[in-house]
């Protein structure tokens, strides 16, 4: 394939998903009813705190019943300030942030500046309404995205629904199969003063306990080290938590659990 040129006055701009419509690289999806064979990602949850935001995912995906694999990774950068967590159809959820990663670095690319945190949020709107006749098939993509807003200076959420509609949530929430479990646990944990430690402790407790709840969402496995996915977004940029620190997060959970439990973690 060649470089495509345009003429000024014919030039699709900072939109990279309209260049490729342009250019006839559309993504070609199967047809026909293929949702329940495909992997599902599950649990994901973001809540604010008083740097930034954490976002966390658990690492299971499911094909019905089956579970299809165990280490899926759930949440991504979306650029220096902002991240995306998928549930839904993992295979075309992991391709839409990859495009919308390429989307927001092509904007900054073309225009000088980075699209602000708003327009970031729009942006994936537009790409979620765009997949809603494979969303009408079955193949759901339900993302959380949330940054740091450099204009604002604070965290932000923002939750969709298949249709693209955007919402923005004021200090937390979680989505997936056992998202109802995870934010009852943020619900019950969350103030707005939380330092970052225990905002990453609550993340971590409310995967726990969806986990517990929901066959679908996998907990801490021990044995493979596999651990859930969990980032914060400050001021200072996008920051992913080592799996050492989130092990640690998870090791001291248990033992709190077994310990009031009598020895028995419930």
């Amino acid at each position: 394939m060649t470089l495509p040129f345009f003429p000024p006055t014919d030039s699709p701009g900072p939109d990279f998903a309209r260049l490729l419509g342009r250019v006839g690289l559309q993504p070609v999806v199967p047809q026909g009813d293929g949702a329940s064979l495909a992997p599902h990602a599950t649990t994901i949850v973001a809540l604010r705190y008083v740097d930034g935001v954490v976002m966390a995912g658990d690492r299971r995906a499911t094909a019905g019943t089956d579970i299809a694999h165990r280490g899926v990774e759930k949440v991504f950068p979306a650029d220096r300030h902002s991240g995306v967590a998928i549930a839904g159809s993992a295979g075309m959820a992991i391709e839409m942030v990859k495009l919308f990663q390429v989307q927001l670095e092509h904007y900054e690319k073309i225009n000088g500046n980075a699209l602000s945190l708003e327009g970031k949020a729009n942006q994936l709107a537009q790409m979620i309404r765009s997949h809603l006749p494979m969303a009408m098939q079955g193949f759901v993509i339900v993302p959380l995205f949330a940054g740091y807003d450099t204009r604002r200076h604070v965290g932000r959420i923002f939750t969709y629904d298949a249709t693209g509609g955007r919402y923005e949530e004021t200090d937390f929430n979680a989505t997936g199969s056992g998202g109802r479990d995870a934010r009852l646990t943020i619900k019950l944990g969350w103030n707005p003063d939380m330092e970052r430690a225990a905002a990453i402790e609550l993340a971590v407790q409310a995967l726990y306990e969806a986990a517990d709840e929901d066959s679908a969402t996998g907990g801490p496995d021990v044995v493979r080290g596999i651990y859930p996915t969990v980032a914060t977004i400050t001021e200072s940029g996008y920051t992913a938590v080592t799996v050492e620190e989130v092990a640690e997060r998870f090791a001291a959970l248990v033992q709190r659990r077994s310990e009031s439990a009598g020895g028995n973690v419930p």
